[in-house]
Order: structure tokens, then C-alpha cells, then sequence
């Protein structure tokens, strides 16, 4: 994109022209991705950030010692690449250098042991795995779930960070489910369940959802669940970002229950430049669009996945909670208080929904019940 001066006509006189310059170039640039961003993360006018509840700057580096944490990234896999990086790459790296006992799961086994390596070359003595899972695939996340109950008798950390963009055209998974809905609800939900015995037994354990400012645009059809009737590839992304959030509170509202002592919190990372959109709807889409011509909007993914790594580890995150980037309407910045917004917050569409994907997974969170399907 040319340099080019802020529009004005030539009469506008020095005064007028001294103001204009206070502001950079980036920061034009910034502002005018705002209105463009909007149909991407779903920003309505609301509010986005919590009033009076607002986080003080954390970083990687304010994150506690990590050290004899057993955590598990689902994806994971992306490392930097062509100017993108995943998102559960930048999580894995992060909790790696902080001493945790990393699992990478992902279905790309060439790219998740790059990755292992990367990081190990990045973190030297760090304890870094790569475990295949395709998330979209219940056979395989009951055999995950398998392997990591006979490695082990606890888990200290769940990142459910892995996740797609629905593509133009309506897809379906090896079990009949369309492919976003698979991947990105069902597929955590199940792995979640099949987990809870070892998340039981960690220490202070977590379950982080991914989310997303998408999510205050969706809606849950129970009549059309898979999108057979209708599909959107935008309403099918949507629709699976707030389900993230129905899961994440019902969960809370589960764990403190029936006293599984595990804390369930959803995160979003704002707008963070990776290769969801690129894999998902394709460069010819709107928002292909978008992530080639405005790369302004996009944020480093390191910087993108603070929100959940503050969600996974500082001690202030609180279980039912919600974060996200706390600057330009929730699309960067550093780790804030996200708004929940009023279509997640309704306990008993949470309810239906969480006994709607036990039916459909074969699975329950009663701690010891294996799949059934």
C-alpha cells in the first residue's frame, strides 16, 4: 500500500496539517481496519471489554513457574511460517519455557514433531511431546485419550485450542458431523470427557476453551445442528465459537457441583495473524480479503495467544471467566476481561447443549464412563 498522506483538501492550512501529523501512519491504518475488521470478529457495537474489571499489562514473563505441570495443547503444530504462526504453537513455546511437561496433539505428525523440535531448540531441557489427534475423528480422540490415561494418572492442563474455519462448501468428518461443528465442539467435548479422570487427580487443573469475538454472532438451531438444512460457512464458524463459551460455563457450573475441582475458563485471542483463514474459507473469500490487503489488523500470534495462556496459568483468571485482548474493541492488545456476551449466558441452552453432544459423542463426565459409541 502506497504512503500516502491523511485525505484533506489544500486549504486545510498548517494548523490542520501539524494535527494530522500527531497521528502515524500504522495508527490511520489501525482505525481504518476497525470498520473492515468488524464482520470478521463480529463486533456489533457492544461492548467487547469489561468496565471496571480491567487487568494490569501481563505477559509471558509475569507467568507463574510452570514447572511439574503435566498440559496437553490440542494443535500446537504451527510453528512461524511465511510471516503466520499457530496459536498453540506460541501456547506450547510459552508454558515450554516455563517449565512445563508439554503434550502437542495434532493430526500432522510431520508438522507437530518440527514443532517439538523448534521448541526444544527454543527451550533447551524442556520436556515437549508430540501425540497424533484429529479432533474431527472420535475413534481417534478415544484413542488419544487411551494413551494419555495409560502415560499417566493426572493432567494439570487442557488447552482445547485447536480449531478451523468452516470452508465455503459444506464438509463432513469420518462420523457423518459437518466438519466445523466436529472439530471445533464435538471433537474438545469429547476429549474433555474422556480426560476428566486425569484432570481430576492435577493440581489446581485447568480446561481452557477457545473462543471467539465471532461467537456474540452465533446462535444454536438444535433442529439443524450439522447445517444440513442450510449452510453458512460464516454462520457454521460462528455458531461452534459459542458453543465454545455455552461448554466452557457449563462446565464451571458442573465442576463446582459436583465437586470435580477443576476450573473451566474460555479465552479468545482476539484477531492474530495464523493460518485459520487461510485453511478454512480460502484467499478468495471476504476474509481472505481481508488477511491479504489489511495485514495491519492482524496481531503477532505470540501476542494473540497471551489471553489464553493467562487463562491457563495466573492465579487471578477465575473459573466461568472470559478473556481475550483488551485494546481496538477486543481485536489486540495485551490480556483483558472479556464481556460474555447475552446469548452464551443462559444456563439452560449450556444444559441442552452439553447433554446434546454427551448423546451425540457417546461420552460422559461422570469420571470413569469410557465412550460408548
Amino acid at each position: 500500500m502506497a504512503d500516502t498522506t491523511t485525505p484533506g483538501s489544500a486549504d486545510d492550512g498548517p494548523r490542520a496539517s501539524a494535527g494530522r501529523r500527531r497521528f502515524s501512519r500504522r495508527t490511520v491504518l489501525r482505525v481504518s481496519a476497525l470498520g473492515a475488521s468488524a464482520g470478521l470478529v463480529g463486533f456489533t457495537g457492544g461492548r467487547v471489554t469489561a468496565p471496571g474489571a480491567e487487568i494490569p499489562d501481563w505477559t509471558a514473563a509475569d507467568m507463574p513457574s510452570q514447572e511439574g505441570r503435566r498440559v496437553i495443547v490440542t494443535g500446537g503444530n504451527g510453528y512461524p511460517q511465511d510471516g503466520r504462526s499457530g496459536l498453540g504453537y506460541q501456547q506450547a513455546l510459552a508454558l515450554a519455557v516455563a517449565g512445563a511437561d508439554v503434550t502437542i496433539a495434532s493430526r500432522n505428525a510431520e508438522r507437530g514433531r518440527e514443532a517439538v523440535r523448534r521448541i526444544g531448540a527454543a527451550a533447551p531441557g524442556a520436556t515437549v511431546r508430540f501425540e497424533t489427534l484429529d479432533l474431527a475423528d472420535l475413534d481417534s480422540v478415544g484413542a488419544f485419550a487411551a494413551r494419555m490415561r495409560d502415560s499417566s494418572d493426572r493432567l494439570d492442563l487442557l488447552i482445547n485450542n485447536a480449531g478451523v474455519m468452516a470452508r465455503v462448501n459444506r464438509e463432513t468428518s469420518v462420523d457423518g458431523f459437518e466438519r466445523t461443528f466436529a472439530t471445533n465442539a464435538l471433537g474438545p467435548f469429547a476429549l474433555s470427557a474422556q480426560l476428566l479422570p486425569l484432570l481430576r487427580n492435577g493440581d489446581g487443573s485447568r480446561i481452557v476453551w477457545m473462543a471467539s469475538l465471532r461467537g456474540h454472532q452465533g446462535s444454536i438451531n438444535f433442529d439443524d445442528l450439522q447445517k444440513e438444512t442450510e449452510y453458512d460457512y460464516v454462520r457454521a464458524y460462528d455458531d461452534t465459537k459459542l458453543a465454545n463459551l455455552l461448554l466452557a460455563a457449563e462446565c464451571q457450573r458442573r465442576s463446582t457441583a459436583s465437586g470435580w475441582r477443576i476450573t473451566s475458563i474460555a479465552a479468545h485471542p482476539g484477531v492474530a495473524r495464523t493460518s485459520i483463514v487461510l485453511d478454512g474459507p480460502g484467499p478468495d473469500t471476504t476474509e481472505g480479503w481481508r488477511f491479504r490487503y489489511i495485514p495491519v489488523m492482524w496481531q503477532d500470534p505470540a501476542q494473540g495467544a497471551l489471553p489464553i495462556l493467562y487463562a491457563a496459568t495466573s492465579p487471578q483468571a477465575t473459573g466461568g471467566g472470559y478473556y481475550g485482548p483488551k485494546g481496538l474493541q477486543g481485536m489486540s492488545g495485551l490480556p483483558g476481561v472479556t464481556v460474555v456476551p447475552e446469548n452464551a449466558r443462559n444456563p439452560e441452552l449450556g444444559r441442552a447443549y452439553w447433554d446434546t453432544l454427551q448423546e451425540l459423542g457417546g461420552v460422559s463426565f461422570s469420571g470413569s464412563a469410557p465412550p460408548t459409541r
